[in-house]
């Protein structure tokens, strides 16, 4: 793509755009340092809060009202809701809003809710929904238990070396797998006060194919399910103590469990099941820390699926010290001084797969003391090494020496776990949604060698095998898969600099095929993006509409390679003619993944942490080109 002379940015105009950008960044921060954006989400978020609420015998008119009002600001036009900006309407999403909308008393004849009952029932009705939302219908007496997959508590008794054992599953699909099977275990049935026929078809669920061990796993649950009639009671109730003493051993100083919403619910529902009153000190505080994750506003009530003041503020203070801040200015001092406090100092899940492991690293939220991850810590290694904290260098040992020794066999890196491969679980007829393992993966690696490659130098054999893992997950157009973020501009942004501090030449062969790949996918406007689309179809790949973090992700991975280029200079200058008067920038679209082809997430601020520290580093490349 080539663009005219003409167009291009100056220093001084992109220099001006990063002072404004950063001004704004430093007034985000909290009084106690540390920086947070909100995590937007679906709106299953806030039906499942009334449908927990609903559940316990809590829920209130008021909450109910304003969570209603949200969840109709996100209706779309078709009557639909998505699970991401500008994406298309998406069936379990739109049957649990009209559900939490049924019982704020919105009608069933008016308009926005005839128009999401028809796209629901064209789409196969509550037939065709996902598992999850199935078994929130099942709690309501709005689905049969037993045409639900079965999952019994015993899972508990198996070890942690037999497959489908609970430490088979990701952290986060095992801490919401472990009380889905109390659930499972006391098929509750609490009624709703009206019944959902419209959204009905009388077809049977859709049954996916049953070939190799998806067939085999459909006969075990139909013997599973024969066990659920009668089960052995002194197992089962074994298996349900363990299962509660599991979850009450994993509940966080803030009320949640790993600080996100999935197992949180489930959890409380669990609890609830198994005798805990809603009064209960467990319960109690599981329930007033949801209100740390609800933001009100105009638009009404809305949760946040999880939070990341460790994650922003680690990214806040790299982009200040790309923009050229002094490490001694207040706000990075403070910042690190703030993550410093945050360190994880206890085994956790992980020590299941490393058990000789000394423990060390960040999470990614305020409370998650269980499951530090290597992201998280990678990013706050570089912030406080960056900020030259003398206070920080025991705390960043402990971290290289823990993220090391959570490399996978293959060399690469998974966020949370170790070696968390195994992927019979994904052929169980529960998972029909959501990633249910971790695997190491190209953004995560590539923060990992960064991260070592400051620490301990390009000769480090936990760094070396990181970049040959990464050499081998190149793309045959020359991109990475982007796991974690909008995708493969996210991976490509992340491994194209990592490979370069590791001492990969800008002229290699596959860090010219990358920067081949990213001008060709630069948009016409000078930006870059990617739909979430590109998950499932790979039409998508590298096409979508413009946006901030994409545009910022593209160059720091063609400023790394020392691109000087017109390619680069646009992107500047989509940046700087799009910043606001206040020097932030408009990001509608989510650029964030929790499941990829699933969940999806609009980090708030990744529209000013990325472009800060893309113009940074355009800025200082100028400066020093300048005679």
């Amino acid at each position: 793509m080539s663009f005219t002379a003409g167009t291009l940015p100056s220093a001084s105009s992109a220099a001006l755009a990063l002072d404004l950008a950063c001004d704004h960044l430093i007034g985000l921060r909290s009084a106690e340092g540390w920086w947070k954006g909100e995590l937007q989400t679906n709106v299953t978020m806030d039906a499942e809060d009334l449908l927990l609420r609903e559940f316990l015998g809590i829920r209130t008119a008021d909450e109910t009202a304003e969570a209603a009002r949200w969840i109709r600001s996100q209706q779309r036009e078709d009557g639909t809701w998505a699970n991401f900006h500008g994406g298309p309407g998406d069936l379990s999403t739109t049957v649990e809003a009209y559900v939490a909308l049924r019982l704020a008393g919105d009608s069933v004849e008016a308009p926005h809710m005839r128009a999401a009952a028809e796209f629901v029932r064209k789409s196969g009705g509550i037939e065709a929904t996902r598992v999850f939302t199935r078994i929130w219908l099942a709690m309501f007496g709005q689905w049969p238990w037993a045409d639900l997959p079965a999952l019994p508590p015993e899972l508990m008794f198996l070890p942690s070396w037999f497959p489908l054992n609970i430490y088979d599953w990701a952290c986060w699909a095992r801490q919401t797998i472990v009380p889905l099977t109390v659930v499972s275990a006391h098929r509750p049935v609490r009624p709703l006060p009206f019944d959902l026929a419209e959204l009905r078809t009388g077809r049977r669920p859709r049954q996916r194919a049953r070939l190799g061990w998806e067939f085999a796993f459909a006969r075990l649950d139909r013997v599973l399910h024969r066990y659920e009639r009668r089960p052995l009671k002194g197992a089962r109730a074994a298996a349900l103590r363990r299962a509660v003493a599991w979850i009450l051993a994993r509940q966080e100083l803030d009320g949640s469990w790993g600080g996100i919403q999935p197992p949180w619910v489930y959890s409380l529902i669990a609890l609830n099941l198994s005798g805990f009153r809603v009064d209960h000190p467990v319960m109690a505080r599981g329930l007033d820390g949801l209100d740390r994750f609800t933001i009100r506003d105009e638009q009404g009530r809305r949760l946040e699926a999880c939070q990341s003041p460790v994650w922003d503020t680690a990214l806040a203070i790299n982009a200040l010290l790309d923009a050229g801040l002094a490490p001694g200015h207040p706000a990075v001092a403070e910042g690190s001084d703030w993550l410093l406090t945050q360190e994880i100092r206890n085994p956790g899940d992980w020590t299941v797969r490393r058990p000789g492991l000394p423990p060390g690293g960040w999470a990614f939220e305020f409370d998650n003391d269980v499951y530090p991850d290597t992201d998280d810590t990678a990013e706050v290694i570089l912030a406080l090494r960056r900020s030259d904290r003398p206070a920080a260098r025991p705390a960043i040992d402990r971290a290289v020496r823990w993220m090391t020794g959570m490399a996978s066999r293959d060399g690469g890196f998974a966020a949370f776990d170790a070696d968390n491969t195994r992927t019979l679980c994904t052929k169980l007829p529960f998972c029909d949604f959501g990633a249910v393992i971790d695997p190491p993966s190209a953004d995560v690696t590539a923060h990992v060698v960064e991260a070592l490659a400051h620490e301990r130098g390009t000769g480090d054999p936990a760094l070396r095998r990181g970049v040959l893992w990464l050499l081998r997950a190149q793309e045959p157009d020359g991109s990475w898969f982007g796991r974690w973020g909008a995708n493969h501009v996210y991976g490509t942004g992340a491994v194209v600099p990592a490979l370069v501090a590791a001492g990969i030449r800008p002229q290699a062969r596959c860090l010219r095929r990358a920067v081949a790949w990213l001008e060709a996918h630069q948009n016409e406007d000078g930006g870059w993006g990617e739909d979430l689309r590109s998950y499932v179809d790979r039409d998508w790949v590298g096409r979508g509409e413009s946006t901030p973090s994409q545009t910022a992700w593209a160059l720091l991975a063609l400023l790394a390679a020392g691109e000087r280029s017109a390619a680069v200079d646009s992107g500047v200058r989509w940046l700087v003619e799009r910043q606001r008067p206040d020097g932030t920038w408009d990001e509608p679209y989510f650029t964030g993944t929790g499941f990829p082809g699933d969940f999806y997430i609009n980090y708030h601020l990744y529209r000013l942490v990325f472009p800060i520290s893309a113009l940074g580093r355009y800025v200082r490349s100028r400066t020093e080109e300048a005679p």
